[in-house]
């Protein structure tokens, strides 16, 4: 049994370098969106390219995340936790001395590899080695610290974007590994699940990742047509249909398609997915909204976005505690549409927009509709299954959401036909950025009516979330036990 206490040195150490472990894959996720737009100047880069930008690292974090956590589980969690924090700085530099869009890309591909060892390991590594009277509130801590990176990284962003440069953006990833790593190998006690057997899935891994980046390809390039987009996509749909079938085969796999036999489970799924497409398309395009259209500078837009992150690490506490007394039906269903109205709120802020008149009321409604949904979200996640799988659920809804956010940034510009140049010009930005915010709207109320049709209190005695806090706006946190998986 783990018997390290909070108060002790040792714990000190594990809570600081597993908060400075997640908030290097945190960071990135929130604030390179805000140097889009300086990074497309600076290497000439169209559209298409700073959609890959965003979705190169999510679509190697999506599709390898549940793959690092078995890693950890067999070979050692601090073990991968810190393969996974060198090999993020590594990539983490290769972008921040990147001479083209093209070598971007690659790197960014990397980072996400690297954030999908080191994301799961933060927190399996506080599981495994905090006494269990401790380790709610080393969590909730772990937690709290990561929202309030979430909240003060887009702050931090623009000013390097506005100021050194947007390189600085990821070569910050540098200095913050060469702390981590080693105060994980000196103070972390190494930990893994005896349990696991067999052969790793690499085969399901492979194909998951290989269908979101076909399908990603496809829809970010349809715009010039071609029999390369049109095979991308038949081949992205049949790896996906490929992923299925080996799952279900397979003795143990990565995603084993039984957990899916859960109405709940897989209503609250479909809910994730509409919620994080939505999302994750918005704050895509939010950030370049703010800057092409609107004028603000870097650290003007990242600023201006703090109220949805502020509002959740807040009030997220409270909605989990609301949730747990009149279930998860309304929340799930009022937060959605909140965040709906929210976006179509979006659509006052064009050029000449007033912060405190335009920007600020949509914000607040969107943020309240994020702190409604996202602590019921996750424990509805928990409670729909067995306590026992309760960690590769949760894995499964996290990989969920970042897939839906990948998905959303690459189809959004085809939707609101943006082309190559649209963030070149803030006439034609703004008209599609309507036509996305609408689109964005619409698959939150699809989310709505779902959860109400479908979602229902869980049993008693379910398991419950034990993070409290939540400052991400771009996937859910993971929660329970360490992700244990016994990959053939």
């Amino acid at each position: 049994m783990p018997d390290v206490r909070l108060a002790s040195p040792q714990g000190r150490w594990i809570l600081l370098t597993t908060v400075l472990g997640s908030s290097m894959a945190l960071l990135d996720s929130t604030v390179v969106n805000i140097a889009l737009p300086r990074i497309g100047r600076d290497l000439d880069a169209d559209l298409a390219a700073l959609q890959w930008t965003v979705n190169a690292y999510m679509v190697t974090l999506a599709g390898l995340i549940l793959l690092g956590g078995a890693l950890g589980d067999r070979f050692g969690r601090r073990k991968v936790f810190v393969v996974g924090v060198v090999w993020f700085a590594v990539a983490s530099l290769l972008c921040g001395i990147a001479p083209n869009a093209g070598v971007l890309i690659a790197a960014r591909a990397l980072q996400g590899v690297g954030g999908a060892l080191l994301t799961p390991g933060s927190l399996a590594l506080i599981q495994a080695s905090f006494h269990p009277d401790d380790r709610g509130r080393a969590v909730g801590l772990w937690s709290g610290f990561g929202g309030i990176g979430a909240a003060v990284g887009p702050f931090v962003g623009g000013w390097l974007v506005d100021g050194p440069g947007w390189r600085w953006v990821f070569l910050l990833n540098v200095p913050l590994a060469l702390l981590c790593a080693p105060v994980a190998l000196r103070h972390v006690p190494e930990s893994g699940d005896q349990r696991v057997h067999g052969r790793f899935d690499v085969l399901g891994a492979v194909l998951g990742a290989l269908a979101l980046a076909l399908v990603t390809y496809a829809l970010i390039e349809a715009g010039g047509g071609g029999a390369v987009v049109a095979v991308s996509a038949v081949a992205g749909l049949a790896a996906a249909v490929a992923f299925v079938v080996v799952e279900r085969r397979r003795p143990d796999p990565m995603m084993p398609t039984d957990i899916f036999a859960s109405r709940q489970f897989t209503a609250v799924n479909l809910v994730t997915l509409c919620v994080y497409a939505a999302l994750g398309g918005f704050f895509f395009l939010a950030a370049l909204q703010l800057q092409v259209v609107v004028g603000y500078s870097a650290l003007a837009a990242g600023t201006a976005l703090l109220p949805t992150t502020v509002l959740m690490l807040l009030l997220s506490a409270r909605s989990g505690e609301l949730a747990d007394r009149i279930g998860p039906r309304i929340p799930l269903t009022v937060g959605p549409l909140l965040c709906a109205a929210g976006m179509l709120l979006m659509l006052r802020v064009g050029p000449g927009a007033s912060y405190v008149a335009d920007v600020l009321p949509a914000l607040m409604v969107l943020g309240l509709g994020m702190v409604t949904l996202v602590a019921p979200l996750t424990a509805t996640v928990l409670g729909s299954v067995d306590v026992a799988r309760a960690g590769l659920a949760s894995g499964i809804n996290n990989a969920a959401a970042r897939a839906a956010g990948l998905v959303a940034v690459a189809a959004l510009p085809l939707l609101a036909g943006m082309g190559e140049e649209a963030y070149r010009e803030p006439g034609a930005f703004d008209v599609a950025f309507g036509k996305a915010m609408a689109w964005c709207a619409g698959a939150l109320v699809v989310g709505a009516v779902i959860a109400a049709a479908v979602v229902r209190r869980p049993p008693p005695g379910c398991k419950r979330p034990e993070c409290l806090r939540h400052g991400g706006v771009t996937a859910p946190p993971l929660e329970g036990e360490p992700v244990r998986k016994r990959l053939s």
